[in-house]
């Protein structure tokens, strides 16, 4: 027994490691040491993403099947944990010298360890803990400016993740009920009760739906987004989206499809989110704004990979890949907006007074779109292939009409840099550091894609 647990210990070090670096920042800021908390956050969360390299192609799971690490939740921390660093060097010019410092770093950190646990959660108590970990810190950091703007987004966030939430965990209670055990392993036991099966569905669709931002459960995205700094803006656009997705992919891989027919409720949901998230995203002046549409948009795109588990052997280096390529991609555009604006006529001339500041913003936003050979590309035909292997031909032309659809609304960003120039902002250190980043990850992943997919299958 004592060695099981320290087995399971040691396959855990990189969730312990990432609540160490939440309580040393936030020790750090009780401490009046803001700098430190900075510090201490970073090289946390970087030293979190070394643990997780010797956990690359296992398959087991922990504490008597409730926690599992496999593909899927190992990749999510390669890709979660350097995205929660990258936002904490973005966020420090926004937060830098105000009374809570520290307190961002720390949450961040915090709030990361929902989206871990979400990712390779194989309990269903492990759903709504990761949920609850992904949602109470990230309330606290869309209210953080204290102006009405945040204190607005961050209600609608509270009580519309307080709504979804309280239905997902009554849901939850069919699966269990009827299974007589939490683990979802056990989701096979529900074969001939068809109305449990389907409650429960419905529940988890909803909770991590909303934490996603999946249509019909995005309304509170665009708000939040909008009234929270641009650096949290990013984080809530990848890190809980990933943590939701991955978390989902874990569910219906345990759920048989001739129990509840999931694919033909998720497939749906992917082609609402794809084309309602461009269609709104088309009438916005504001680069935030248009960004949280975009996103939830991109959800639809995660959601042809989930359509595909079970019948396409391509579905889940789909995901992974997609979601590294969608990490680095948008985590990009969101530093150069922090540069520039959120005002999208702020950004009228600015690929010429800011060549490679708007030659970057140019290759993230058509890595979203999906042109080659960028990181957005690849993961998208990935994404259609696993799709179309999976017999699902028609979601993959609602997909890829979608992708002609996104050109026009991030041309809307593009076309008006290249106008007669105005004055450009001065970038400070750590925003550059940001985009340059996420810059070598999106040509990186695009010309590198075969190797990474190597390493995942």
């Amino acid at each position: 027994m004592q060695m099981q647990i320290g087995r399971d210990l040691s396959l855990l070090l990189p969730e312990i490691a990432t609540l160490l670096t939440a309580v040393a920042a936030l020790v750090a800021e009780m401490l009046r040491r803001p700098r430190w908390a900075l510090i201490l956050s970073i090289v946390g969360l970087l030293i979190a993403t070394g643990l997780t390299l010797p956990l690359l192609g296992q398959e087991t799971t922990v504490f008597m099947g409730t926690l599992r690490v496999d593909t899927l939740s190992t990749w999510a921390k390669l890709i979660l944990l350097p995205s929660t660093a990258l936002t904490i060097l973005l966020v420090w010019p926004e937060v830098r010298g105000t009374d809570r410092e520290g307190t961002v770093y720390s949450l961040l950190a915090f709030t990361t360890l929902g989206p871990l646990i979400l990712a390779g959660a194989g309990d269903l108590m492990f759903l709504v803990l990761g949920l609850l970990l992904s949602s109470l810190g990230s309330f606290a950091l869309v209210a953080y400016p204290r102006d009405d703007r945040a204190t607005e987004a961050a209600m609608k966030y509270f009580v519309f993740g307080s709504v979804t939430g309280a239905i997902m965990i009554f849901g939850l209670t069919f699966w269990f009920g009827a299974t007589g055990s939490t683990l979802l392993a056990t989701l096979g036991r529900l074969q001939g009760n068809s109305l449990a099966a389907i409650a429960g569905l419905i529940a988890v669709l909803v909770g991590l739906g909303y934490k996603g931002a999946i249509a019909p459960f995005h309304f509170w995205a665009p708000d939040a987004y909008d009234g929270a700094p641009i650096a949290v803006a990013a984080f809530l656009s990848v890190v809980p989206k990933i943590g939701a997705v991955f978390a989902l992919a874990q569910v219906v891989g345990s759920l048989p499809a001739h129990v509840a027919d999931w694919p033909l409720v998720v497939a749906p949901l992917a082609a609402v989110s794809m084309t309602y998230g461009n269609l709104a995203a088309l009438s916005q002046t504001n680069m935030v704004r248009l960004l949280a549409y975009s996103s939830i948009a991109q959800a639809g795109y995660f959601l042809l990979a989930v359509t595909a588990i079970g019948q396409s052997d391509l579905a889940i280096s789909a995901l992974v890949v997609f979601a590294a390529a969608y990490a680095a991609m948008n985590l990009g555009a969101f530093a150069i907006g922090a540069r520039i604006s959120r005002d999208l006529t702020a950004f009228v001339g600015i690929g010429r007074t800011a060549p490679w500041t708007g030659g970057a913003m140019v290759i993230f936003l058509l890595s979203l779109v999906g042109v080659p050979p960028l990181a957005g590309f690849v993961g998208k035909l990935l994404l259609f292939g696993s799709v179309i292997d999976g017999g699902y031909i028609w979601l993959a032309i609602i997909g890829i009409l979608n992708s002609v659809l996104s050109l026009a609304v991030y041309l809307r960003i593009i076309i008006p840099m290249y106008q007669p120039a105005q004055s450009v902002p001065r970038a400070s250190r750590p925003t550059a550091i940001v985009w340059m980043t996420a810059f070598v990850f999106t040509i990186g992943l695009g010309l590198g894609a075969q190797l990474l997919i190597g390493r995942i299958v």
